[in-house]
């Protein structure tokens, strides 16, 4: 009896979101349009980019140029690498987004005529890694020019800049996972959080919570279709950003899919949330709009580097379910990394699921007893 009665409330909401051509046109039309729009480069300033290096040679003149780079307001030195195979394995844990490679006779070299400094850099996020390898070219030209006599012609030190996931530079491999936390999030969250409110404010939810259902069920009810066609988004957006933008999925499918899905479930509990705290339409959107938008936009990672951001700004962006799930995208889709690369991300994400939809549930409870 619960089932068919939870059955038929699920069938009505659909019905509803169906028959709602404004509601269509936001679930559907909006992503189509702004996944091909933030396919676009957005040049921002960088700083404060991690770094590593492999040094062997210990020389002053290797010390003098990663102190230089210490110190500029654009690098900060995580570690040093003991060996070149360790290159790949702190790629793979985000540690850093630049290593720098010095030869074993890096000095030697340059008095004989030129040295050679290896720079690899993630391109997962393009704007970061162009500009960072930039900034390091220009730093290691200065320390050259300070260290080396003046009265010997100038030997040249080569920058050997090589890019990882995203050699050829396109913007979109830095949006399409932006873009995906975004889309994800507005329909989860805002419609669900609407579709609700929009009961409350019209009476009709304490007449659906007289019926022969427990009120758990009915908002299950509204909340799974949005779960439905949110899947469905994800995969309209998976396929746009393959065969419109070329950009392609180096990590399991299975992998990105179950991240995108428990993302999902955290949207829809944040959802749950806003149509606690509001009683119209119109709050609820706004409400979304300065919990959920503005946020997602600015303080994910989705257009600025979070390591240029000012430090409290930093602090709000470690509580926003969207940084963690685009960072974690990132990782999957375009470093190809396995789900043990991304564990730190799912944990988080889980325990954001679990505190919002617990205190969700209570608090909408004690709302329209």
């Amino acid at each position: 009896m619960q089932i068919r009665v939870f059955l038929s409330f699920v069938r009505k909401e659909f019905y509803h979101i169906l028959r709602d051509k404004r509601t269509m046109l936001i679930l559907f039309g909006i992503p189509i349009v702004q996944i091909i729009l933030f396919g676009f480069a957005i040049t921002t300033e960088v700083k404060n980019v991690s770094v590593a290096v492999v040094n062997p040679s210990k020389s002053p003149l290797t010390t003098k140029i990663i102190d230089r780079l210490d110190a500029s307001k654009y690098f900060t030195v995580k570690e040093e690498l003991q060996d070149p195979s360790e290159i790949d394995e702190v790629f793979r844990k985000a540690k850093v987004n630049m290593v720098i490679v010095f030869n074993n006779d890096f000095t030697d070299r340059l008095y004989n005529g030129g040295a050679d400094i290896q720079l690899i850099s993630d391109v997962a996020d393009p704007n970061t890694s162009t500009i960072s390898a930039s900034y390091a070219t220009q730093i290691i030209a200065d320390v050259q020019q300070e260290m080396l006599p003046a009265n010997m012609a100038k030997p040249k030190i080569t920058s050997d800049i090589k890019l990882l996931y995203n050699p050829q530079m396109r913007s979109a491999y830095n949006f399409v996972p932006g873009v995906m936390g975004m889309l994800l999030m507005l329909i989860s969250a805002m419609m669900t959080s609407i579709s609700i409110v929009r009961e409350k404010e019209t009476g009709t939810m304490e007449v659906l919570l007289v019926s022969p259902i427990k009120p758990i069920f009915i908002i299950l009810a509204k909340a799974v279709p949005y779960f439905v066609l949110s899947f469905v988004d994800l995969i309209t957006i998976l396929l746009l950003s393959v065969f419109v933008l070329h950009v392609p999925i180096a990590g399991s499918l299975v992998t990105l899919i179950s991240l995108s899905l428990l993302f999902i479930f955290v949207s829809l509990s944040i959802g749950l949330l806003i149509s606690t705290l509001t009683h119209t339409q119109v709050s609820a959107m706004l409400v979304s709009a300065v919990m959920l938008m503005m946020p997602a936009i600015f303080l994910s990672g989705m257009v600025f580097p979070i390591e240029s951001m000012p430090a409290l700004l930093r602090w709000i962006s470690a509580v926003l379910p969207v940084r963690w799930y685009i960072q974690a995208v990132r990782k999957v889709m375009i470093e190809g990394v396995s789900f043990f690369y991304i564990y730190k991300e799912v944990c988080i994400l889980l325990f954001f699921g679990f505190i919002l939809i617990t205190v969700s549930l209570k608090k909408f409870k004690n709302r329209l007893e």
